[in-house]
């Protein structure tokens, strides 16, 4: 879904992710007579929970769809199980789908909910920590019941125990209602429970005056091969806005503008990471000129980019599902030799599977883009969960040396514009590259203004199309080793094409020639060009935010982003001063990485892993870069990184 925005590009304002439960102070349009109050919000953070199999993440996603139509801001935050059914119920079993949206610019899904819905004793119980006092909550009162409530730990009903007095509870018996007004159909009981969702996203649609035509066609769309169950959500949906609108419970209903001011003109869509990786990766084949190859086995969190890339066989896209991780990098690196923009797509226990063949490529110098969102680990780990503790064996994870360039993109909408540079980089320096991205880009998603054509790089590249090098003797030989004086690249010569017959493998090659050798002073050379030809990689320097000339400097990578800086702007609408800068490039680091690390007494490194950023540039820079990090499977929150960051400004 796309809208268009108008308007000059304008700073949000900076104090706006500062505010204390995420909204400011409403405006009010008084009711008159039988007319509710409608109040007016900046923005609204709202979490949809409740289990598995209650379709909250469908939820969630047709209300950011339509808020995203409306034009407002917005970030968001799916959290699943990893099991593929956990026990209803349960507290494994809880689905959460959250969402911040906003009439200005924002950087994240929100620290905490103003709205809980909880389809669920599990969906109240696994959220309720996170919902702040005076909150809102709608409970289906339906699933509140002696057993439900026994299966996480609920002696008593939480509704009735005086433990929710602090919040706005509104028990809603969604199940009931929902039953009752699909009666006309003649479903099953079973059958309508299954659009109590749909019920509970009119309800909220009506809450925040979301648009509801996009619903109704989706649903159409959706369950077109059977019209009655079609027509039954569309039913449950339009329920729930009724019930809204009547019901004497809800006596408010907001309004959250578009944030018009928020976006330079252009046409916008709504987008996840993977998706934008996705089509990043369709347009760096169709700049390049160059088919695309994926070669990939399906691993969470990155098979959605395998479904989506399998969709657009007519823009050239050949996607093979292989039947390892090996087999599938082993395809791409044939296509990238055949000619191909080859690209292979895991997550971090797939990496471990692929090194040997990423070493290959290096030593074969093909351009291969390996695409590694991460997850929790070690091993199989948290499959769902998000974290960035791949970057040291993206750095050094196979044997020998081995240099790749890595490219860590920082927000959903970034995702796009890192697979253009990570194509750039391999095409150009005839390389593998790795491409970071995480759970939390990878499903999270945010508008993105859709690029004109001639915005993006032109990334053709040239085949070899003949003898590059003369022997002694006069003769023209085709050498795959002899290499472009400015970036070191060897030449890309395609299979197939007359006279340019040479040898590959994973055996050492000699310079130029690249016949096998064991020459020791020749290893010695290739080892050294090898990093050479990665340490040479273009990079643009690293940008620094600092307005007030800070002693203190935030430095990010990947995903840490929307956090960071939403912190930042909390401390500097407090007159702290702190600088901030993130990193894209972690190899090689930007130029003036260690220059700018000097200008500051002390640099602080947020990452969600145990310090491997901060170890890294400890170790190149020698400064005190101090580590602030956190493994526990989830984002960071901006509170808890902005009172780490005073801490360490006071300190």
């Amino acid at each position: 879904m796309t809208s268009q925005v108008s308007s000059p590009a304008e700073q949000a304002d900076e104090a706006s992710e500062a505010l204390v439960g995420g909204q400011r102070a409403p405006r009010s349009d008084h009711a008159g007579d039988g007319e509710k109050e409608i109040r007016r919000l900046d923005r609204v953070i709202i979490r949809f929970a409740g289990d598995s199999g209650d379709g909250m993440q469908l939820t969630g996603d047709r209300f950011t769809s339509e808020t995203a139509s409306f034009g407002n801001d917005l970030s968001t935050l799916p959290n699943f199980p990893a099991e593929i059914r956990a026990p209803a119920g349960t507290l494994p079993g809880v689905s959460s789908f959250q969402l911040h949206f906003a009439d200005h610019d924002i950087l994240t899904p929100g620290d905490a909910p103003n709205v809980l819905v909880a389809m669920n004793p599990a969906a109240l119980k696994a959220n309720i920590g996170d919902v702040p006092r005076g909150a809102e909550i709608i409970v289906n009162t339906d699933e509140f019941t002696k057993r439900p409530m026994a299966k996480v730990g609920y002696a008593t009903s939480p509704l009735e125990d005086g433990s929710l007095d602090g919040y706005q509870v509104h028990p809603v018996p969604l199940t009931t209602l929902t039953i009752e007004a699909l009666k006309e159909f003649g479903l099953s009981r079973k059958e309508a429970e299954r659009s109590k969702n749909m019920f509970a996203l009119g309800l909220l649609s009506w809450m925040y005056h979301r648009p509801t035509e996009g619903t109704e066609a989706f649903l159409r769309a959706k369950f077109a091969k059977k019209p009655q169950i079609a027509e039954a959500n569309v039913t449950a949906f339009r329920a729930g806005w009724n019930f809204g609108e009547t019901t004497e419970d809800f006596a408010v209903s907001y309004e959250v503008a578009p944030a018009s001011q928020a976006f330079p003109a252009g046409t916008y869509r709504n987008i996840s990471g993977n998706l934008a990786l996705s089509y990043g990766l369709i347009a760096a084949s169709r700049q390049a000129d160059l088919p695309l190859y994926l070669g990939s086995y399906p691993i969470t969190p990155a098979s959605d980019i395998l479904h989506e890339l399998s969709k657009h066989k007519h823009f050239g896209v050949r996607t093979f599902q292989a039947e390892d991780e090996i087999a599938g990098i082993g395809a791409a690196l044939g296509a990238a030799f055949g000619g191909s923009l080859a690209v292979t797509t895991t997550s971090g226990p797939g990496v471990a599977l692929k090194s040997e063949t990423i070493g290959l490529a290096v030593s074969l110098e093909l351009p291969l883009i390996v695409v590694d969102i991460q997850r929790g680990g070690p091993s199989t780990g948290l499959p769902t969960k998000t974290e960035q503790a791949d970057l040291l064996q993206a750095m050094y994870g196979r044997n020998g040396e081995a240099p790749v360039p890595v490219v860590a993109p920082r927000t959903p909408a970034d995702c796009f514009d890192a697979a253009l540079d990570a194509a750039r980089i391999a095409l150009t320096y005839r390389t593998p590259v790795f491409l970071l991205s995480d759970g939390y880009l990878a499903n999270g998603s945010e508008p993105w203004k859709i690029p004109e054509t001639d915005e993006l790089p032109d990334l053709r590249v040239r085949f070899a199309t003949g003898p590059n090098h003369e022997l002694a003797d006069g003769t023209e030989v085709f050498w795959p080793y002899k290499r472009d004086p400015l970036t070191l690249a060897r030449p890309w010569a395609v299979p197939g094409t007359p006279g340019l017959e040479h040898r590959i493998g994973g055996i050492e090659k000699q310079d130029g020639s690249g016949n096998i050798s064991y020459d020791p002073a020749n290893h010695d050379l290739m080892v050294r060009t090898r990093q050479a030809k990665i340490d040479g990689v273009e990079v643009p320097d690293l940008r620094v935010d600092d307005p007030s000339g800070a002693r203190t400097l935030v430095l990010g990578w990947g995903s840490t982003y929307g956090p960071i800086t939403a912190a930042v702007r909390r401390l500097r609408a407090a007159d702290e001063p702190i600088a901030q800068a993130h990193l894209r490039n972690l190899n090689p680091f930007p130029g003036n990485l260690g220059d700018v690390l000097k200008q500051y007494d002390k640099v602080i490194v947020p990452e969600m892993n145990l310090g491997q950023l901060a170890t890294l540039v400890r170790a190149k820079y020698l400064v005190d870069a101090r580590s602030f990090n956190q493994v526990n499977g989830m984002p960071f929150k901006a509170e808890q990184l902005a009172t780490a960051l005073k801490e360490a400004i006071d300190a």
